[in-house]
C-alpha cells in the first residue's frame, strides 16, 4: 500500500459544456456519453490502485450529466471534494492544498478524467517515484500533462501562474516546477481525449471490457 493520495479533478459530463472540440464533431450528447466513459474507467482505474486515500475534486450539475446514476454511484469509493478558485490554473492548485489535508498530508497524484487508458500498474509505478521525495510530471501528447504528484500541496502553487490547455502548458508547467527549485521526475507520455482522432487512439489502448472501448463503436 503507498501512502500517496490519487487525487482525480473531474467535471459533470453534461450535454453542451462536455468536450466541446468534440462536440462540435459527434454533437453534445455523444460527447459527453465519451466524458462519461472516460471518467467511469478513469476512477475503477483510481480505485484499483493500492493507495492510501482516493479523492474526486468535481464540479459542476451531476443531475443533468451523461450516466449520472453510473457516476454517483462510483463517486460513492471515493472522499469527494468541491473544487474552488476562479480559473482552472487556480482550481487546481486549491485541490492539491484540499485533497491533502483530505488525507493526512500525503503527497498527492493528480490525474484527470481525459486518459481513460491509465491502468493501476501505471498509477502504482507513478506513486511509486512520487515518494522517492521530487515532484512528478508526466506529459500529454498534445503538449499538456495528463499527470503531477506533488510531496506538498506548496509546491503545486506554481500552476497559479501556468496557462491551461495550451500547446505549451506542459512545458510551461515543468519550468515552474523547476523554478521552485525542485528536481521534476518525468513520467511516461500518454494520449488524451480532445477530438475524435483522440478517440480512436485511446480506444485501441483501453481495456476491450472497458466503457471508453465500446465508445463509438
Amino acid at each position: 500500500m503507498l501512502a500517496v493520495c490519487l487525487l482525480v479533478v473531474a467535471k459533470a459530463p453534461v450535454p453542451g459544456l462536455a468536450k466541446t472540440r468534440l462536440a462540435a464533431s459527434i454533437g453534445a450528447a455523444a460527447a459527453a456519453d465519451i466524458a462519461a466513459a472516460a471518467l467511469l474507467d478513469t476512477l475503477d482505474a483510481v480505485a484499483a490502485t493500492p493507495v492510501t486515500a482516493r479523492v474526486v475534486a468535481f464540479t459542476g450539475d451531476l443531475d443533468d450529466a451523461a450516466r449520472a446514476a453510473e457516476i454517483r454511484q462510483r463517486l460513492t469509493s471515493f472522499a469527494v471534494i468541491d473544487q474552488r478558485g476562479d480559473d482552472f490554473a487556480e482550481r487546481l492548485a486549491y485541490a492539491h492544498a484540499d485533497a491533502s489535508v483530505a488525507a493526512d498530508g500525503v503527497p498527492v497524484l493528480q490525474i484527470g478524467m481525459d486518459t481513460p487508458q491509465v491502468t493501476p500498474a501505471l498509477l502504482a509505478s507513478c506513486g511509486g517515484r512520487l515518494l522517492d521525495g521530487d515532484p512528478v510530471l508526466g506529459m500529454a501528447g498534445d503538449g499538456g500533462w495528463w499527470v503531477l504528484g506533488v510531496p506538498s500541496p506548496a509546491t503545486a502553487q506554481c500552476l497559479r501562474q501556468v496557462p491551461m490547455s495550451q500547446s505549451d502548458t506542459g512545458a510551461r508547467t515543468l519550468a515552474a516546477l523547476r523554478a521552485t527549485g525542485a528536481q521534476v521526475r518525468l513520467l511516461p507520455e500518454l494520449d488524451d481525449v480532445d477530438t475524435w482522432a483522440d478517440v480512436e487512439v485511446v480506444r485501441a489502448m483501453c481495456a476491450p471490457t472497458s466503457r471508453f472501448a465500446a465508445v463509438g463503436a
